[in-house]
């Protein structure tokens, strides 16, 4: 989404990090005006010498827990992309972790701390104005007047935490001088990668929705809250997440659950102690192709309405070679089921 505005803004720019091009592959090559670098909490720690112009967090969930041992560890761990910053530190004003992070950070001398927030902005905010993102943090006057970016149906897709990514790529964009217009314009241009809230199909008046890219319990939460009624594929490797705060705050949105991975009883037993009247199916198999009996599963408990969402919370390696993988499959299943319900309607 960064990289569209910056792109759209006539810069030289690539994405790069993380998952997808390698950053070494890329920060040799001086044609760029500017690099979108992310950067993941176990690569963190390793870092001792960038200096971002910008950087952000864009929240803390409960993740990756099996890797540094714990939760503290973890948030210190991403407290570190804010280090060095030259320009502005980008914080979560709904989430306090991150803005404690922003203050703790041995910063450049003028770094700025740089909210973005659903509600309505305060100063050095972006925010939501009468579904206008508008920015009061990179103008001349913050404390009297805000600058129009972008309109909600400017994001696709708008779901709540697609616009807090879209402001947080906005505030890191202006912070690098990019115009108001080149905001809205390079949001209008972006394209979702694949597997992140991707419509596959509706088959039967059922919507099958792949967002295999949930990978954490915070990631498949923000995406269930986007749905009124769901049938939700889960599992594979719980990195030693919890799931209790899910359940308890999806719990009546749920029409059914299917499940399946290693960690699969983990979740099982979160829906035992807080949703146990939801109907829940495990699915034993561990090779890739049980994801046909997951899709046909799910729509046995689905109704005309609803949507099941692939949001597994947790990462796909046990069973699939990645979560481009999984999502391949889901998409793959949900098109012969498509497919043979089509037929069966023929004959």
């Amino acid at each position: 989404m960064l990289e569209s505005i910056l792109r759209t803004a006539g810069l030289r720019t690539c994405s790069a990090g993380n998952i997808g091009m390698s950053l070494v592959g890329v920060v040799m090559h001086d044609e760029l005006d500017v690099i979108a670098i992310e950067v993941g909490a176990p690569q963190l720690p390793f870092v001792t010498t960038m200096s971002p112009l910008a950087s952000c967090c864009l929240n803390i969930a409960d993740d990756h827990i099996d890797h540094f041992g714990s939760l503290d560890s973890y948030i210190a761990a991403k407290a570190r992309i804010y280090e060095r910053t030259q320009v502005a530190a980008i914080y979560n004003a709904e989430d306090e972790r991150t803005r404690s992070m922003v203050e703790r950070a041995d910063v450049i001398e003028g770094c700025r701390a740089i909210g973005f927030t659903l509600g309505a902005p305060g100063l050095s905010m972006v925010g939501i104005v009468d579904n206008l993102l508008v920015d009061r943090a990179f103008v001349s006057d913050r404390a009297t007047t805000a600058q129009e970016l972008a309109t909600i149906d400017d994001i696709d897709p708008p779901a709540p935490h697609n616009v807090a990514n879209a402001l947080a790529a906005a505030a890191l964009a202006r912070a690098f001088g990019v115009s108001p217009a080149a905001v809205r314009d390079g949001l209008r241009a972006f394209v979702p990668a694949a597997h992140r809230i991707a419509q596959v199909a509706t088959v039967d008046g059922v919507m099958f929705v792949d967002d295999s890219k949930a990978t954490n319990a915070h990631a498949a939460l923000t995406s269930l809250k986007a749905y009124p009624s769901v049938v939700w594929i889960a599992g594979g490797m719980a990195k030693g997440q919890d799931f209790d705060d899910l359940v308890l705050e999806v719990g009546e949105r749920l029409r059914g659950v299917v499940l399946l991975g290693v960690d699969r009883a983990r979740i099982a037993g979160s829906l035992e102690r807080h949703a146990p009247e939801v109907r829940t199916a495990m699915i034993d198999r561990d090779d890739p192709s049980a994801m046909a009996e997951v899709v046909a599963t799910a729509m046995s408990l689905a109704e005309p309405g609803d949507t099941v969402l692939l949001a597994p919370g947790c990462a796909s390696w046990d069973m699939f070679r990645d979560y481009g993988h999984r999502g391949d499959e889901f998409a793959a299943a949900v098109e012969r089921l498509a497919a043979d319900r089509m037929e069966g309607r023929a004959s």
